[in-house]
């Protein structure tokens, strides 16, 4: 009998201590590595640059009448028309798509080279170009270009699917939390982030617990991100998430083991 209860209570430790708390749940815990209230996010700071299969959309404006007519030819994408002839999908058919070479093909003007450019360095590129070719280049014309969107992938425990964002700037928890969170028993202190690049793809690691995790570049994610979700070493124990779930178990667990013992001590 006295091994039955050590076995017990070895089981009960086991369990207690692979319940999931607090330090395995709450984002950005100040773990000491934070030396004063302000961080360093100049790394942040930098501009995306565009990647192959991004798609920009393109928005050209005058100010004179005549000159507006001029360049309608650029705009695929009326103002307005995204919106009202279904959002991503008349940007994917109407949007300006960064080919396999880095290009994008423009009307008239032929193919622009935009890969590893920021958004800001291709309207100055577009304007340059149409201004020297098409129109005087004492014309007035205002270009906007922007990322149609921010597409991501969220996969894993808890949580699956493929999102857009129509935001400049998205970090890791607004884009976790637009998927529709993660699950308790999710390991946020290694969560996984397939990211592109012009040579190819890498996997970066960030801890989403540590408040430190702002100062990473891989807080705030890029076009075509996968985010990749594993779950709790825990988990895979079967243990609750919480102390009544655990406490659940071990009932069960206990109420078999002692009747499987008397049993045995009645054959």
């Amino acid at each position: 009998m006295n091994r039955l209860l050590f076995g017990i209570m070895l089981l009960f430790s086991v369990l207690c201590s692979s319940c999931v708390t607090n330090k395995d749940v709450v984002y950005l815990q100040d773990k000491g590595t934070v030396v004063n209230d302000s961080l360093q996010i100049a790394e942040l700071s930098k501009p995306y640059r565009v990647q192959v299969n991004d798609i920009l959309s393109v928005n050209i404006k005058a100010i004179d009448s005549e000159v507006k007519k001029l360049v309608e030819v650029f705009q695929p994408v009326a103002e307005g028309a995204a919106g009202a002839a279904g959002g991503q999908g008349a940007l994917y058919f109407n949007g300006f798509t960064v080919d396999l070479h880095g290009n994008i093909e423009f009307p008239i003007l032929g193919d622009i080279n935009v890969l590893g450019f920021t958004t800001d360095e291709i309207e100055d590129k577009v304007k340059t170009e149409i201004l020297a070719t098409y129109l005087k280049e004492t014309t007035q014309i205002f270009v906007t270009i922007k990322l149609a969107g921010l597409r991501y992938t969220v996969t894993g425990e808890g949580v699956s699917g493929v999102y857009t964002l129509f935001q400049d700037r998205v970090n890791i928890i607004e884009a976790i939390a637009n998927a529709g969170g993660l699950s308790n028993v999710a390991d946020r202190r290694d969560i996984k982030i397939v990211r592109q690049y012009p040579y190819g793809q890498k996997i970066h690691s960030i801890d989403l617990t540590d408040i430190a995790a702002m100062k990473s570049p891989y807080y705030y994610i890029q076009p075509n991100d996968i985010i990749l979700v594993k779950p709790l070493k825990r988990k895979a124990l079967g243990s609750g998430e919480t102390a009544a779930q655990t406490f659940t178990t071990i009932a069960s667990i206990f109420s078999i083991v002692v009747s499987t013992y008397f049993l045995a001590r009645n054959l």
